[in-house]
């Protein structure tokens, strides 16, 4: 993998109409077949293990989950998900420190309980932002919430618990539409041994990396993965451990890429941040 050039800086607080996101998709292997014993028949005994499997698996994501590394589960897959600084790798790095120990916190738990365990695949790629989701404050729930409070019918503390427990007519997360870092992830790993992705293992892009993966990380031999029919193919690795370095703050981590790093190496583009600029 050739050396990236140094990247020019990006002045603090620009934003782009498209970001560079790095995610990462973990899967609970043998799920499926767990259900298809059961005949997908919650009332049969054998869904039992199934649902407290699930349940365990929630549980872990939902402990690993924060500010800096938001997540969505669905079912039996889980998806981290976070927008790279243009500045700085420290945020890559982060990333994929949060992402490893979530998968080695699962397999851990998952090995005690003899169970299959869980792969996860962390790619990179572009994320179109598009416009935020229309919000219309004056009617709803939302709106009674507030025109009750107005009225003095509720005091505020009534109003902020019954908007926490809001649950929306139309949900989306933002983060994760038109985000092709996901769509890789996702496929990759959905492609299993035949993709290359064999096991309950931990699979990274190397287009987060310099030159090639740094010493505090061990890993086997790259391969190459590709879908033909969307015609969108990466270049992964298997990581064994990975050594946590002290905390960086906005340090560049050693043999990591920035955002912008990261978006020169997969835009294809001699000038990147100009076409980022211009791009909306």
């Amino acid at each position: 993998m050739p050396k990236i050039k140094t990247a020019p800086r990006v002045r603090k607080g620009v934003t782009f109409p498209i970001q560079v996101s790095a995610v990462c998709w973990i899967d609970l292997l043998g799920y499926g077949a767990m259900l298809a014993n059961a005949k997908f028949n919650p009332l049969q005994p054998a869904a039992k293990e199934a649902v407290e499997r699930l349940a365990n698996f929630h549980k872990i994501v939902s402990d690993n989950s924060g500010r800096n590394s938001p997540s969505l589960v669905m079912n039996d897959g889980a998806a981290l998900f976070r927008d790279l600084s243009m500045r700085s790798s420290s945020v890559t790095y982060d990333f994929l420190v949060r992402s490893w120990r979530l998968f080695t916190e699962i397999n851990k738990f998952e090995n005690t309980a003899g169970l299959p365990g869980a792969r996860a695949v962390l790619a990179v790629g572009f994320r179109m932002t598009g416009p935020p989701p229309p919000k219309n404050h004056e009617t709803g729930i939302t709106g009674s919430i507030l025109n009750r409070l107005k009225k003095g019918i509720i005091n505020a503390e009534q109003a902020v618990r019954e908007a926490a427990e809001v649950r929306p007519n139309f949900g989306i997360v933002r983060e994760l539409q038109a985000n092709f870092a996901f769509t890789k992830a996702y496929l990759a790993e959905s492609s299993g041994g035949s993709g290359g992705f064999a096991g309950a293992n931990f699979f990274v892009d190397l287009n987060i990396f310099n030159h090639k993966i740094p010493e505090w990380i061990t890993s086997r031999e790259a391969f190459e993965w590709s879908s033909a029919r969307l015609n969108l193919q990466g270049q992964f690795a298997q990581i064994d451990d990975l050594k946590e370095i002290a905390k960086l703050g906005s340090t560049d981590a050693p043999g990591i890429l920035s955002g912008l790093e990261v978006a020169e190496r997969i835009g294809g583009l001699t000038d990147v941040l100009t076409a980022l600029r211009s791009t909306g």
